[in-house]
């Protein structure tokens, strides 16, 4: 039996988005590699064919069953998702700053290591510098999302005198290819999700989609929106309505989620808005950005987005924050969306979106183009197999990876 692909994250039933781009990359790695089984060692809250829930994070040595557990099935490369909080330690009231996570790093070096970190900000803080340091030492390749994350950390080891890593592939976040839907299917979409039966409720939609939390500020369009359809029908003579569907998944992110809620049930008993509740994955996350002419995505933190992973599978124009992270880099990259910096660049980008059937078409034709060429998960997994190639030849060759600089 070949060696397996194994992979170390967070997994579903868990509701977390990290878990849920993992659930992704494995089946499309899968589909690249049939001959050879990926598996996945999760948190104690993971579940499925092929999962070791071993991570508990209750323990300061949560690291150990994992190795033991890599030990055991001999791989062909382990390919661990990042985040900070996945596998924080707690102890006294203290954090470990990911000290566990590094010892798992360090024990695991003797097996073919790629490390995808989902959140390397622009300019690092301190501690974060140090981490992804010592993170590149030890693993054999590491993968970020976006070029600016790359180019930025030179400049900023570089002020530190630290050697500046030359194991950074840039592999972006994984878009399915198969889930476009066409202007027919709409109709029908709108009936399974029940939307039909809202009598008011326009043909034409502007979608505010996901996990409802702080920082994705939905409160930015929310405060504004009457004002905007108003303008919006006063140009076109069409009028438009907001279609805000999500759940809220942290219950730090309470006070926010009710101050949004809030707000969208005023403009439902105007008869401007409709408010859908679901839990942000599998096809009906698919469904509900299918209806909707556009996206508004205004978050405020986001160094990748897998909401605007699902915007580029359906192909659907949007707008979103900027400057900000990876949401700005793919805007410029795939050039599918408009940015905005203040309230009144939103207000005249919805306007002109809204108004502007052509406009969204082009936008529309960009983003399957970007999609299909360079962000869909048949592309991002034959980049996987090259960072495992890499991952290999160093760690069973000892031939250092060597990947030039951005710039």
């Amino acid at each position: 039996m070949p060696e397996p692909i194994v992979m170390i994250s967070s997994y579903p039933p868990r509701l977390c988005g990290i878990g849920t781009f993992c659930e992704e990359a494995r089946e499309f790695i899968q589909k690249k590699h049939p001959g050879r089984d990926v598996l996945v060692i999760s948190h104690t809250d993971g579940a499925g064919d092929g999962v070791f829930p071993l991570i508990d994070q209750s323990r300061e040595d949560w690291w150990r069953p994992v190795v033991d557990q890599v030990e055991k099935l001999k791989p062909y490369a382990v390919h661990i998702q990042h985040e900070y909080g996945l596998y924080e330690y707690h102890g006294n009231g203290r954090g470990d700053h990911n000290r566990g996570f590094l010892r798992m790093l360090s024990k695991l070096r003797k097996w073919p290591t790629v490390l995808e970190p989902h959140t390397v900000h622009g300019r690092l803080t301190e501690r974060e510098a140090s981490f992804v340091r010592q993170a590149c030492n030890l693993a054999h390749v590491m993968l970020f999302k976006c070029g600016y994350q790359k180019w930025r950390l030179n400049w900023q080891f570089s002020q530190c005198n630290w050697r500046v890593p030359t194991n950074i592939m840039i592999v972006p976040h994984g878009a399915r290819p198969d889930k476009r839907y066409s202007v027919e299917d709409v109709p029908q979409l709108r009936k399974e999700l029940g939307l039909d039966a809202i009598p008011h409720l326009s043909p034409h939609l502007v979608g505010l989609v996901g996990w409802i939390q702080s920082n994705k500020r939905w409160d930015i369009l929310t405060s504004m929106w009457e004002d905007v359809r108003r303008e919006i029908h006063e140009t076109s003579g069409v009028w438009w309505d907001l279609f805000a569907a999500g759940t809220m998944r942290d219950p730090n992110h309470e006070r926010d989620y009710l101050l949004y809620r809030g707000q969208l049930e005023v403009l439902e008993k105007h008869k401007a808005a409709h408010f859908y509740e679901f839990i942000p994955r599998g096809d009906v996350y698919y469904k509900v950005m299918a209806v909707c002419d556009f996206v508004v995505l205004p978050s405020t933190d986001e160094t990748q987005s897998g909401t605007l992973a699902r915007i580029i599978a359906l192909n659907k124009p949007y707008i979103t924050t900027a400057p900000m992270e990876g949401l700005t880099s793919q805007t410029l990259e795939s050039s599918g969306g408009l940015l905005f910096s203040t309230k009144a660049m939103l207000r005249t980008k919805l306007v002109r979106l809204a108004c502007d059937s052509d406009l969204r078409m082009k936008l529309g034709s960009r983003l399957q183009e970007y999609l299909e060429n360079v962000v869909s998960w048949d592309v991002v997994a034959s980049q996987y197999e090259e960072a495992y190639t890499l991952a290999r030849a160093s760690a069973f060759g000892h031939n250092p990876v060597r990947i030039p600089p951005e710039f």
